[in-house]
C-alpha cells in the first residue's frame, strides 16, 4: 500500500500543480516509486497516452518530474469546457458524454467507482502517491458532492497540506479563512500550510507566520518563492499569457481563441533567446510576425466566429498573401480549410455548417467518436517553405471529434500548413527546422537563436523545481506527515 500526500490551495492557480510536480520529483529523487493522482480535473490542456486515453496536462507533467509514463488512472475524471456552463466528460481515458454544469453537479458521486478503481489500482504499484486538488476545499457551495478536495481526502485517507499564493496578497486571510470554512474533521486533514510564490525576505513573514500557526493550530510548513520555471502549465490561468509583448529577431503570435486548448503545443518556440512567442487577441496586438499560429480550440465553430468578428480572419488572409507562414494546429488547422460542418450538433452549436478561411482545400466534418491516439512517423510530400521537413522524424497525439479531406502529418504548401498533431513541433530538430526557414526568408542567421537540446532542457526544469520546492520546504516535517507521524 501506497503512503500519500495531498496538496490543496486557497484558490485556483495557487501553484498546486507545480508543487506536486515538485513533490514527486523529491520523492523521485529519494528512491521512491512515485505516482501523481487528481481525481478530477478542468482543462482544455490535454494528452493523448500511449494506449489512446485522454489526460489532464498537469499530471502528465507530474507522471514525467516522477520519471514514469503518464497514465489516464492519475486523472480519472477529465472535464473539458465546451460552454460557459457545460463540458464534454472524459472517464478514464475515453469520452462519457456532454453535460451541462448542473447535470454533472447532480451526477458526479456516481463516478466515485471509478476514480476509485483507479487510485487503488496505483496504491498496488507505487511507494507513494501525490495527490492534487482543484480549486479550493472552502467552496461551500460546492461540498456537499466533492469528490476533489476535502471529499477525496477522506476517501482515501490523506494528510493535506493548504497552499496559498502571496503573490495576489492576502495570503494569510486566504490560509486562515479557507481553515475556518472546513468542518471539524476537515481540519484534522490539514497537517501544514504553504506559503507560495514570495518576493523578498522571509523574515519579514516571521510575525505572520506566528500568527497563523496559533490561529490555524497547524505549522507553516514552508516558504516557497517565486520562481520562473519554464514547465508546461494547466490552463488558461497561465503565465504564458501575460508574457512582454516585445518583439524579437524572429517573432511568432498565436491567436489566443477564447477557447484555446494545447497551447503547450508551441512551447518549444519560447526557449530561444531571440524568438519571441506572443499570443494576441486582436488585430492592433498582431503586428507583422514571422509566423501566425491558430492553435486548437474545443469549439472551432464559435472561435471561428469570434476570429472572423475580430477582424483577425482578414488580417490572417493578408498575411498569407504576403507570405507569411501561416500554421493551424488541430482546431486551428480546420479553420484554415474551406469548410466546418456539424451536422450531428458533435459541438452543441447552433451553426450546422461554416465556411472557413479557405487557405487550405480541405473540408471538415464533426462526427460522433473522438479520435484518441499517439502518432509517429517521417515527413514527406511537403512544398514551400517548410519543404526541409521532409524525412524527419515526427511524434506526438491527436485528440479531434472532426474528420477532414485530404489529411497528411503536415498539409500545406507555399507559407500556409495545419496538421492534427499536438507536440508537433517538440521533437528534436522540427522547431529548429521552421525556425531556419524563417531566417533563410529573413536572411538572418539561425546561430543568433540560441539552439537547444528540448528533452535536457525539460528535466533540468524539473530539478529546479525540485530544488526550489525542497528548499523552501521543511522536508523533515514532510517526511512526518508522510509518515503519519503527525
Amino acid at each position: 500500500m501506497a503512503k500519500n500526500i495531498m496538496i490543496q490551495g486557497t484558490m485556483s492557480n495557487a501553484g498546486k500543480s507545480l508543487i506536486a510536480a515538485g513533490l514527486c520529483r523529491i520523492f523521485a529523487q529519494d528512491g521512491y516509486k512515485v505516482a501523481p493522482f487528481k481525481s478530477q480535473n478542468m482543462a482544455l490542456n490535454s494528452f493523448i497516452t500511449a494506449d489512446g486515453g485522454e489526460m489532464g496536462r498537469a499530471q502528465v507533467v507530474q507522471a514525467e518530474a516522477s520519471g514514469i509514463l503518464p497514465d489516464v488512472r492519475m486523472n480519472p475524471i477529465l472535464l473539458k469546457p465546451t460552454t460557459d456552463v457545460g463540458s464534454q466528460v472524459i472517464v478514464n481515458g475515453k469520452v462519457h458524454g456532454n453535460m451541462k454544469a448542473m447535470e454533472y453537479f447532480r451526477k458526479k458521486k456516481e463516478f466515485i467507482p471509478d476514480i476509485m478503481e483507479a487510485y487503488n489500482s496505483l496504491d498496488k504499484e507505487y511507494d507513494v502517491i501525490v495527490i492534487e486538488g482543484a480549486g479550493s476545499p472552502a467552496e461551500i457551495n460546492l461540498k456537499q458532492e466533492d469528490i476533489v478536495n476535502m471529499g477525496l481526502a477522506k476517501l482515501v485517507d490523506a494528510p493535506v497540506l493548504l497552499v496559498g499564493d502571496i503573490d495576489r496578497g492576502g495570503v494569510f486571510a486566504q490560509l486562515y479563512g479557507t481553515v475556518a470554512l472546513l468542518e471539524p474533521e476537515e481540519r484534522a486533514r490539514i497537517k501544514g500550510t504553504v506559503v507560495n510564490k514570495f518576493r523578498g525576505d522571509k523574515k519579514i513573514l516571521e510575525p505572520g507566520i506566528k500568527t497563523l500557526e496559533e490561529l490555524c493550530e497547524v505549522p507553516v510548513a514552508g516558504v516557497i518563492p517565486y520562481a520562473h520555471i519554464d514547465i508546461d502549465d494547466e490552463d488558461s490561468l497561465s503565465e504564458r499569457f501575460d508574457k512582454s509583448s516585445v518583439r524579437k529577431l524572429i517573432d511568432i503570435a498565436v491567436i489566443r481563441l477564447p477557447r484555446i486548448s494545447n497551447f503547450t503545443d508551441f512551447s518549444p518556440f519560447e526557449r530561444y533567446e531571440n524568438v519571441s512567442l506572443r499570443y494576441v487577441e486582436n488585430t492592433k496586438e498582431l503586428y507583422e510576425p514571422d509566423m501566425i499560429i491558430i492553435p486548437g480550440t474545443k469549439s472551432t465553430i464559435a472561435d471561428l466566429k469570434w476570429l472572423r468578428q475580430s477582424g483577425l480572419e482578414s488580417a490572417i488572409k493578408k498575411a498569407a498573401d504576403k507570405g507569411t507562414l501561416i500554421f493551424g494546429i488541430c482546431g486551428g488547422f480546420q479553420m484554415l480549410g474551406n469548410l466546418i460542418s456539424d451536422p450531428f450538433m458533435i459541438e452543441a452549436a447552433e451553426t450546422f455548417e461554416i465556411a472557413g478561411l479557405g487557405l487550405l482545400n480541405t473540408e471538415t466534418v464533426f462526427e460522433g467518436e473522438k479520435v484518441q491516439r499517439q502518432t509517429n512517423g517521417k515527413f514527406s510530400g511537403i512544398t514551400g517553405i517548410l519543404a526541409g521537413l521532409n524525412g524527419m522524424d515526427y511524434e506526438g497525439y491527436e485528440i479531434h471529434m472532426g474528420r477532414s479531406t485530404k489529411i497528411l502529418s503536415i498539409m500545406g504548401q507555399c507559407n500556409v500548413y495545419g496538421s492534427y498533431i499536438h507536440g508537433i513541433f517538440d521533437a528534436p530538430g522540427i522547431s529548429d527546422t521552421i525556425l531556419k526557414a524563417i531566417c533563410d526568408k529573413k536572411s538572418v542567421d539561425f546561430k543568433n537563436l540560441s539552439s537547444f537540446d528540448p528533452s535536457e532542457y525539460k528535466n533540468r526544469q524539473y530539478d529546479i523545481l525540485a530544488d526550489i520546492v525542497r528548499e523552501g520546504l521543511d522536508m523533515e516535517l514532510i517526511y512526518r506527515i508522510l509518515n503519519r507521524e503527525v
